[in-house]
């Protein structure tokens, strides 16, 4: 078995050591014997690259780097993406990726970028004199079936941690909250929700980055972009996750979540 990783505009789009993310779907594949290529999607990548890839990768960037990549994301690159995350491609767009997946993103200072339309979300900047929303986070997983499937392949409360740094503040339309707020502030710091979850695709503002510091969501992604390739039921080998354990266990302690069920 092999997947094709695409791994959205790697130097554009790779602030917040997000390729970490990439990495480690790549490693938990080899340790399992999966075969794995990874697929730059950037302004050089065609059409037919951004059809073919199993899994979709997108980490954060600043403003100006946002902006070159909302304009390269159009036309028929940006309808094979649309058609992948509706079809049920699974992905994770952390930081800023996730207003790529959004109607618009309205900067500090500067024009309204117009994202793909994809999922009902609007992000605002509230100015150059508003507070950033940084620190550690944590969320429950809320999002179904998501939720129910992450609690089969970890036996345990889908409790995700990470780490925010956005100035922009995302409101959600009819689209599902990935999360509720258990820790930090979310999407805005007002109405308890943190991220967005549409077919199989998972879009929040943690990072850290996400998937080594919540392998289970790392093992969802592996397990459902193998089911969908080949049509069949997909158990995953057990990785030794002790160490990620830990340390996840010594974040929520800091953030006076360690008596939540699943992490005593």
């Amino acid at each position: 078995m092999d997947l094709k990783i695409g791994w959205l505009y790697p130097t554009l789009m790779s602030t917040y050591g997000d390729r970490g993310n990439v990495i480690c779907l790549q490693r938990r594949c080899q340790w399992r014997g999966i075969g794995v290529e990874i697929v730059p999607l950037d302004r050089e990548a065609d059409v037919s690259q951004v059809a073919t890839v199993d899994v979709i990768v997108g980490g954060g960037a600043q403003d100006r780097q946002q902006e070159i990549v909302m304009r390269d994301l159009q036309g028929a690159k940006a309808a094979a993406m649309r058609e992948q995350l509706a079809g049920g491609t699974p992905g994770a767009f952390t930081c800023g990726s996730p207003q790529l997946l959004g109607h618009y993103y309205e900067p500090a200072l500067g024009q309204r970028i117009d994202g793909l339309g994809l999922l009902d979300l609007t992000t605002r900047h509230p100015g150059i004199a508003a507070p950033r929303c940084i620190g550690n986070v944590a969320f429950e997983i809320v999002a179904e079936p998501l939720a129910t499937e992450l609690r089969q392949l970890w036996n345990e409360p889908p409790i995700a941690i990470g780490f925010e740094n956005h100035g922009g503040r995302t409101y959600l339309g009819k689209v599902a909250p990935l999360g509720k707020v258990l820790a930090g502030y979310g999407n805005n710091g007002e109405d308890g929700w943190e991220g967005a979850f549409y077919s199989n695709a998972i879009a929040t503002y943690a990072h850290g980055p996400l998937l080594p510091k919540n392998p289970f969501i790392a093992d969802w992604l592996i397990q459902t972009a193998l089911q969908r390739k080949y049509q069949q039921p997909i158990t995953l080998t057990k990785l030794d996750d002790s160490l990620a354990q830990q340390a996840r266990k010594a974040m929520l302690q800091r953030l006076n979540l360690a008596s939540l069920p699943g992490n005593a």
